[in-house]
């Protein structure tokens, strides 16, 4: 927010801020992580699942999941309790988050490819997919990182060597400036496209091979809970980084809404894209009558 303003002068509205969003990602993180857990160990003791792309690709997309709400806890907590925390300690965990984050919908759109090329290229891909898994996740990886690097080096010039290393009791937001919003934005556009163009192939194969058909009712539900999870994902990200930090009540408030929408969406993405599949499902039951035998 710019504390030149008016609305902005009062700290109190920067540390009601923080403390609810840390609050929400406190919630959000426990019941994350809680769920993350369970399927990891799922697919960690079932070699035949170790195998499947797509539940590896889970299992990142999960990870980045509980460490963006973690990191988030953190950021926030430093700004809601005025830590007076190190400046460059705050654009480390800032610009953590924001990597993992990111990290959130790069691994929504390579589960989207992935399922993409399974259905549509059956015979092929597996093995094409199987044997180019990690070197795609440590690409994409390297490419999230030096991105976030090259901006914060852009936007991160103007305090001095000396001042980054000062305490500040606020936490700043880094990459808020225009380059970061406009980059940030094509970026989500790009991997949005990428997403909706694999489910429209995808639905057009599948109605093809007659399994859109009227009765198929679970196959067109599957669909229709992905996009709309993915649009919980998306539609809150482009509306916050496209106004960007602005004054007011309403602005406040309007934030606040939409990181709710956000952070809600991030406790059921463990639900939508792990404890829905079939595979997951068939291994749960033995695993918690495992435990349940296990507690005293």
């Amino acid at each position: 927010m710019n504390l030149s303003s008016e609305h902005c002068n009062i700290s109190d509205w920067l540390r009601l801020e923080a403390t609810v969003k840390a609050s929400v990602y406190v919630v959000a993180f426990s019941i994350a992580t809680s769920l993350t857990v369970v399927i990891i160990a799922i697919v960690s003791q079932s070699l035949q699942l170790r195998k499947e792309v797509r539940l590896v690709l889970l299992c990142h997309h999960l990870l980045c999941i509980s460490s963006y709400c973690g990191l988030g806890v953190v950021f926030q907590g430093m700004r809601a309790l005025l830590a007076n925390s190190p400046l460059l300690l705050c654009w480390l965990v800032f610009g953590a988050q924001l990597s993992v984050g990111e990290g959130i919908l790069f691994t929504l759109t390579l589960m989207a490819l992935n399922t993409y090329l399974a259905i549509c290229y059956p015979l092929t891909s597996p093995s094409f997919v199987d044997s180019a898994k990690y070197r795609i996740l440590a690409g994409t990886w390297t490419m999230v990182i030096l991105k976030n690097v090259g901006l914060f080096l852009i936007e991160g010039t103007s305090p001095t060597p000396a001042s980054v290393f000062q305490s500040a009791p606020l936490c700043p937001v880094i990459l808020n400036g225009m380059p970061a919003r406009v980059i940030g934005v094509f970026s989500l556009a790009f991997l949005l496209s990428l997403i909706l163009v694999s489910y429209c192939l995808i639905y057009r194969e599948g109605k093809r091979a007659g399994h859109f058909n009227k009765s198929n009712i679970k196959a067109r539900r599957t669909v229709l809970v992905h996009l709309l999870q993915i649009s919980l994902h998306v539609i809150p990200t482009l509306i916050i980084i496209g106004l960007g930090k602005r004054c007011g009540v309403f602005f406040f408030a309007l934030n606040l809404a939409l990181f709710g929408i956000f952070a809600f969406a991030q406790c059921f993405n463990p639900l939508v894209y792990g404890l829905r599949n079939r595979d997951l499902q068939s291994k749960l039951y033995p695993w918690l009558c495992c435990w349940k035998k296990l507690l005293p």
